[in-house]
């Protein structure tokens, strides 16, 4: 099963696809992770849930499962639903893991936690496919799974990295006047962009950040990518299916691979 994969892939870094794209929806806000200039080592340093997920990407890209997992898995820490949804269909594939469908839907149902289009779309496919064995055990193992990644418990943590981080730059640009520019390393060099660019605050305040990430992922533009016919939703899908837990704020952040930033998203091609 691969819409999924290729909709995060075409959405977060333009990667070209076999397949063809069906129910074109109305043009989504854009995306930082399509904006070169934006993804410098800096901006993501503050911004963990697309510095990672941009790393999954990557690893995803050259064959690197296991590691890719890890990242997706390190970005969904901080309530990247996209970052979610990936573990959700490596899982569901065996794809640097073992198989495991009842693992998969929990993840699934974390990713479409918001309502996403998508993946609502992917849960519901999986729940229909579950034994009642795997259904049970997806129930069970999704508490956890919520307790730590769930926007209970996620939202909150990058809630507090992007509040530590603004105020390191807000302090740092005493003086800053409308024609200074910043400078961030790109794949030609240094590039320069507009100061007001970087700290606009849909970028930093956390209530703004959050309504930007689901005016992008509610119903995006990529719409489902399909090669075979068009799959109308139900108007209205059915709640998680998995019990509420209390929020782990606390968690142990999953570890991940050394790797270098420096150029990480500064290429539409990877």
């Amino acid at each position: 099963m691969k819409p999924l994969r290729t909709m995060i892939m075409l959405a977060s870094l333009c990667l070209p696809v076999a397949t063809q794209a069906v129910m074109a929806q109305n043009v989504a806000a854009p995306d930082p992770t399509q904006d070169r200039l934006m993804l410098s080592a800096g901006f993501l340093s503050a911004h963990p849930d697309l510095r990672y997920r941009l790393h999954g990407l990557e690893e995803f890209k050259q064959g690197r499962y296991e590691d890719a997992l890890k990242f997706f898995q390190r970005a969904a820490f901080y309530a990247d639903k996209p970052s979610q949804g990936m573990v959700a269909e490596m899982l569901w594939n065996g794809q640097g893991v073992a198989k495991d469908a009842a693992l998969a839907y929990a993840w699934m149902d974390l990713a479409a936690e918001r309502g996403y289009a998508g993946f609502l779309g992917l849960r519901e496919r999986y729940w229909s496919a579950l034994s009642e064995a795997e259904r049970q055990r997806a129930l069970e193992e999704g508490a956890a799974l919520y307790a730590k990644y769930g926007d209970g418990a996620a939202q909150p943590r990058i809630a507090t990295v992007l509040r530590r981080e603004r105020n390191k730059i807000t302090g740092s640009r005493t003086g800053f006047t409308g024609n200074v520019q910043i400078y961030v390393p790109g794949p030609n060099g240094f590039e320069q962009i507009d100061g007001s660019k970087f700290f606009d605050e849909k970028y930093w305040d956390p209530k703004q950040y959050q309504a930007w990430h689901d005016n992008v992922w509610m119903k995006p533009r990529i719409g489902r990518v399909s090669v075979g016919d068009v799959e109308q939703l139900p108007a209205q899908q059915p709640e998680s299916r998995i019990p509420g837990a209390n929020p782990d704020v606390d968690a142990a952040e999953p570890e991940t691979p050394e790797r270098n930033d420096s150029e990480l998203g500064t290429r539409k091609d990877g």
